[in-house]
């Protein structure tokens, strides 16, 4: 007596779950954006989903991690955040938004096939990349296979990084090196002993390399790959002791004023064609299957340093700060 009810029931969950699937096809209207990719990646990304869903109008902004953070904090404390989905560098940020309750959980998202370390128990938000930080040297240079070779005589005054308060890669990086037992504070003591120093952002530390005037730079690897796909005279490792990584996760705010653009947003990115266009932006896809940029090795071959992210979370003031003591900013 009991399956006929029980039949009804699987029928309606199935016609439920096909609604919310095709309210997401069917979305339109105004998709509010703030992300921190590079200019050129976002305009690539949101033409792409602009193709893929006509009748979503994007409006997007486009800034540094810390300072997307900054200006969304300060629309949360008035009581008006205005993106509807968010695309920043690190998961310590989305952290700090899921902690506080700011994150939808959109448990329909098509994760299969991404690795589960980066996608969010919750699912508040879901990894889209794997940006590694790596060495870039000028081909002048002699070739780095260490960390510990930036801390020779050879590299002396010759090597920039980004600092850690406007760029969230470099404060993930901060943060897992930091706490790495082969490398720890000591490695950025001597670091800074050796007179290593901190710029704006990863830009600007890659540009100082490719233009002479060092010859080392602690960057994320996308753009040392694709300076030296434009002929600069630059190359990289990925350093045997390993690297840190960061995975540009996505989410839905739960504020957000177009769930259903939103979603369709979200679908997109992690679709295939979605990390297809993830690797033509030179950085290495997080879908399973889905093949790197030439140059690149897949994700598997390379040694990845494991983050804590919420004890780097819990300490991060505190590590920019020892930073800046040692390296200025």
């Amino acid at each position: 007596m009991l399956l006929r009810p029980i039949r009804y029931l699987i029928y309606l969950l199935a016609a439920l779950s096909l609604f919310a699937s095709s309210s997401a096809l069917a979305a339109s209207g105004k998709l509010v954006l703030y992300t921190s990719q590079l200019p050129e990646d976002a305009e690539r990304t949101i033409q792409a989903f602009s193709k893929h869903s006509p009748d979503i109008q994007v409006s997007w902004l486009r800034n540094g991690t810390s300072k997307v953070m900054s200006l969304l904090q300060e629309e949360i404390a008035l009581g008006d955040p205005k993106p509807d989905v968010i695309l920043i560098a690190d998961s310590m940020n989305m952290q700090w938004l899921k902690q506080r309750g700011h994150l939808w959980a959109y448990t329909e998202a098509p994760v299969k096939g991404f690795p589960d370390s980066i996608v969010d128990p919750d699912w508040t938000y879901f990894g889209t990349k794997f940006i590694t930080t790596l060495i870039a040297y000028h081909t002048s240079a002699a070739k780095p296979v260490a960390w510990s070779d930036l801390l020779r005589s050879p590299a002396r005054d010759q090597i920039i990084m980004p600092n850690p308060r406007y760029s969230g890669g470099a404060t993930i990086h901060l943060g897992t090196l930091s706490m790495a037992p082969d490398l720890g504070w000591s490695f950025f003591e001597k670091l800074a002993n050796n007179g290593g120093i901190a710029v704006r952002g990863n830009g600007n530390a890659i540009k100082s390399v490719v233009q002479g005037d060092k010859q080392y730079a602690i960057v994320v690897d996308f753009l040392a790959r694709n300076y030296k796909r434009k002929g600069a005279p630059i190359d990289y490792v990925f350093p045997r002791e390993g690297v840190s990584a960061i995975t540009e996760p996505i989410a839905i705010l739960k504020t957000a004023k177009n769930k259903e653009a939103a979603m369709a947003f979200v679908d997109f990115i992690l679709s295939d064609e979605g990390q297809q266009l993830v690797s033509l932006q030179g950085m290495i896809p997080a879908k399973n299957g889905i093949s790197p940029p030439a140059g690149f090795p897949s994700i598997s071959k390379i040694k990845v340093i494991p983050s804590n992210i919420p004890q780097i979370l819990k300490i991060d003031d505190r590590n920019k700060e020892r930073f800046a003591d040692l390296f200025g900013g």
